[in-house]
């Protein structure tokens, strides 16, 4: 039976889980649940509804009788489930820091853009101004993790996935890397060419221009 995972046409979420299926070569069949110009997921999908009852969003994985939600629940099922490609680093520490970063790029980092996604219509408000601020300092302390390694916990792994992606948003709301981070830069250039990265960013961003929205320059192809 063939792997589902459901997600939705601007799901920084689903596309995670996507890029780390891609990336280990799971078979699997994606579903795309209805997305309105308002950011909601509408109609709700029956199958998001079923396994997923309470937050009603993607992505979700079925898998024979596994059925789980979050990205991060279903990387680690992915990741016990296919471990041949090893999206975590070998080592107990290692593997530590990364699943750290992970949890970082979605509890500390994302927090400050989606408190930019109401203040579109006033950039320069305080609240504003703070957020972008946040997201600089997160990239300056990136950029030190890539002073003496080509990815942020080593070898490529889910923490690059998952920061890739929460980047993505970050810039289409504002907070954008500089010239002040270059080897974060360079990273985020080195991840954004891997085919399993860009068969699931490509068309999030032509989703984006079909409904008039502003694509990230350096995602402009």
């Amino acid at each position: 039976m063939t792997t589902q995972i459901y997600s939705a046409p601007l799901s920084m979420f689903g596309a995670k889980v996507q890029i780390a299926a891609l990336e280990k070569g799971v078979d699997f069949e994606l579903g795309m649940v209805p997305f309105t110009k308002d950011d909601t997921y509408e109609p709700k999908h029956p199958e998001v509804l079923r396994v997923n009852p309470v937050k009603q969003q993607v992505p979700i994985l079925i898998d024979g009788d596994v059925e789980l939600f979050d990205s991060t629940q279903i990387f680690e099922y992915l990741e016990d489930q296919y471990p041949t490609t090893a999206l975590w680093p070998q080592g107990i520490a290692e593997r530590a820091r990364a699943r750290q970063l992970e949890q970082k790029s979605d509890e500390v980092f994302f927090p400050n853009v989606i408190r930019l996604f109401g203040l579109q219509h006033d950039m320069q408000s305080a609240p504003a101004v703070a957020a972008c601020a946040a997201c600089a300092r997160y990239y300056e302390e990136m950029e030190g993790l890539l002073a003496t390694r080509e990815y942020l916990a080593g070898s490529y792994s889910f923490a690059d996935i998952a920061f890739y992606m929460a980047h993505v948003f970050a810039d289409r709301k504002g907070a954008g890397m500089t010239d002040a981070t270059p080897r974060l830069v360079a990273w985020r250039g080195r991840v954004g060419e891997r085919p399993a990265v860009r068969a699931a960013v490509d068309p999030m961003m032509r989703f984006l221009a079909s409904q008039g929205r502003g694509v990230p320059a350096f995602l402009q192809r």
